[in-house]
């Protein structure tokens, strides 16, 4: 699992990463806070853990952007411990919140409460735009009507799922594959994404797959 550490004071963010590195966690730790709404978009990464305050933007800002485009969860590390702030927390799209000093026990079971809300073991389906993702059957459904997708295409339809909202470049999905150790060509996605746009069409589904014109595509 990969968490990514956005926190700006340095000592922190290393005994963060220590912490997290200690229990089996791979982290990633951005230092450049520029445009840290768009680093965290791009991440691939199960978990964030964002400070609130931080230069440039506040963390309940970026959350609120990052939105639009991943839904990776959110952990909100904070400083205040209001109710007040813990309601702004889940208004900005933040799953839960902590604040410093943490106690490092309870840190770390509020990062595996979140991460189970992204494991597909948790749930059997996704629905995304009236369409039925079944993750154990590998089939997908829509009004009634339902076909099986093989390996490669069920494994390419469910990162878009996971994504939805995002433009998806032919680079990004062949990274993707490649980082889980199943590799694909371009020839090979290529095809794939063929014989997946005619299999929604066989049972209706013409709007789940938008065609980005020289960028990608979009559920």
């Amino acid at each position: 699992m990969r968490i990514v550490i956005a926190e700006d004071n340095i000592t922190t963010r290393r005994e963060l990463s220590r912490l997290l590195t200690r229990h089996g966690y791979e982290t990633i730790l951005p230092d450049d806070f520029g445009d840290l709404a768009g680093q965290l978009a791009r991440l691939s990464a199960d978990l964030i853990l964002l400070d609130v305050n931080l230069p440039y933007e506040n963390g309940y800002d970026i959350c609120r952007r990052i939105r639009t485009q991943t839904r990776t969860p959110v952990i909100f590390v904070t400083s205040r411990d209001t109710s007040a702030d813990e309601l702004m927390s889940i208004r900005a799209g933040g799953v839960d919140f902590i604040s410093k000093p943490y106690d490092p026990l309870v840190l770390l079971e509020k990062i595996r409460r979140a991460l189970r809300l992204n494991d597909p073991g948790s749930f059997r389906e996704l629905t995304r735009k009236g369409c039925t993702l079944d993750l154990h059957l590998s089939a997908i459904r829509y009004e009634g009507k339902e076909t099986e997708l093989t390996r490669n295409e069920f494994r390419i339809l469910y990162y878009f799922f996971m994504n939805s909202e995002k433009v998806i470049s032919k680079d990004e999905l062949l990274e993707k594959l490649w980082n889980d150790r199943f590799y694909l060509d371009e020839n090979v996605l290529m095809v794939n994404m063929t014989r997946l746009k005619r299999k929604l069409k066989e049972i209706g589904v013409t709007h789940l797959l938008e065609n980005i014109r020289g960028k990608g595509w979009k559920l």
